[in-house]
């Protein structure tokens, strides 16, 4: 028999299997705690800590990752939690470019955020790939959410062809050795596109269309694989 835990989110008593998280037994009673990395299929990580909420302890909680507890408390919409998502989402659009990214968008208009608060921070600027007849690689937009090296990974297609590149602030996805794409184990199944929040991976075809080519040209160069890589930053 599963045990069951009883704790009151934003004033409303919730009663859920033991290890559930705050995240999912608040949206079992209607509560919506906003979410940037977190991705319903694949591991949650609490990267972002877009999600974190007052659970009465001394730092504010990961909702995504952290199960709840009998008796637990948690408010999920205080003037600190708000304010601390605030500064996650100024910290994010100072670092990379959000342009793509319109859940994002939606979060800094609704914590009332100002993306350049921090413009004077140093950016994030990386080459942008494109090396392979599928997608476009351009980390200029990454979070760094992790969701396209786990759907690659055990989480779903056991390819393995992404993983972290670099360290700290300068961390980005990448390949081994930097490979192009036709290079790695990739199987281009096109999983790592569709959970990537921010565009900065982005369908070959959608991205030719958007830099205004012809779709016989598009057909053509998507044919028979794809351009040489290119560095439109960085380089």
């Amino acid at each position: 028999m599963t045990d069951m835990v009883t704790l009151t989110i934003d004033d409303q008593e919730v009663t859920v299997p033991a290890g559930t998280t705050i995240l999912k037994a608040a949206a079992s009673v209607g509560i919506e705690i906003p979410v940037v990395c977190y991705h319903p299929y694949l591991t949650a990580n609490g990267l972002c800590r877009v999600c974190s909420v007052d659970a009465g302890r001394r730092l504010q909680a990961a909702a995504c990752v952290t199960p709840v507890g009998q008796g637990m408390v948690v408010h999920t919409q205080t003037k600190d939690v708000r304010r601390a998502r605030r500064t996650i989402l100024e910290m994010l659009a100072s670092t990379v470019d959000l342009s793509e990214a319109p859940h994002l968008q939606d979060l800094i208009l609704a914590y009332d955020a100002d993306p350049e608060r921090f413009e004077a921070f140093e950016r994030r600027e990386t080459p942008v790939y494109d090396d392979n007849p599928f997608y476009i690689r351009d980390y200029n937009k990454c979070i760094n959410c992790w969701r396209c090296v786990q759907v690659c990974a055990e989480d779903a297609q056991y390819t393995f062809a992404l993983n972290f590149d670099g360290r700290g602030f300068h961390t980005t996805i990448g390949t081994f050795m930097d490979d192009g794409m036709l290079d790695t184990t990739c199987v281009f199944c096109g999983q790592c596109v569709g959970v990537c929040p921010t565009n900065a991976l982005k369908p070959k075809r959608q991205a030719m269309l958007e830099e205004g080519y012809d779709p016989d040209e598009i057909f053509r160069q998507t044919r028979r694989g794809g351009r040489k890589k290119r560095a439109l930053v960085g380089e």
